[in-house]
């Protein structure tokens, strides 16, 4: 049969009730708590890190898809550059009637290499653009990338400070803390 409302407590049961009790939290539950908001720290600025690394892949995609299509347009341009002398050839070897025909070719073709030569140079500006937005996005991650390095470096500390009881070594941790979420602050905003 159970013994019923009689416990004996050991002594180091006396002592834990009696730091809780007494004594508040210790180092402990600070270690822990510290590494629950550096692990979510962490992974905002993980998060920020992959969407902003999609983000500007996708813009060097668009970059380079409408470089292609520059490209594209530019080498069309060429084509019609060559038609066009080679009906001033034509016009300068033929006489009479045909030569008028050749001219009327020329003139053609001159209309054409604008409207391709506009849209060729739309194409180049859109490509420079999605490629200055791709940038312009790049160089914050290098912060982001350093910030959750920082933060790593801190939750490894906290962790050993956790088994060696080291107060220096949770100094330490909050320092490398604060410099990690100070870059995650700047890469943020």
């Amino acid at each position: 049969m159970p013994s019923e409302g009689f416990h004996v407590h050991g002594a180091h049961e006396h002592e834990v009730e009696h730091r809780a009790h007494h004594e508040g939290p210790g180092l402990a539950q600070y270690v822990a708590i510290f590494t629950a908001i550096l692990a979510t720290l962490g992974a905002i600025v993980s998060y920020h890190v992959s969407a902003t690394q999609n983000e500007a892949m996708m813009l060097k995609n668009e970059a380079v898809l409408q470089s292609t299509k520059a490209s594209d347009q530019w080498n069309y341009y060429e084509a019609k550059s060559t038609k066009g002398h080679l009906m001033e050839l034509a016009a300068d070897i033929v006489g009479g009637d045909k030569q008028a025909f050749y001219r009327e070719q020329i003139s053609k073709y001159n209309k054409q290499k604008e409207a391709i030569k506009a849209e060729a140079e739309a194409l180049d500006a859109k490509s420079h653009a999605a490629d200055a937005k791709s940038l312009a996005l790049m160089r914050p991650l290098h912060l982001s990338e350093q910030s959750i390095s920082l933060i790593q470096i801190a939750i490894s500390l906290a962790s050993i400070t956790a088994l060696t009881r080291r107060r220096w070594l949770f100094y330490l941790a909050g320092a490398a803390a604060l410099g990690g979420a100070g870059l995650a602050g700047l890469s943020l905003f």
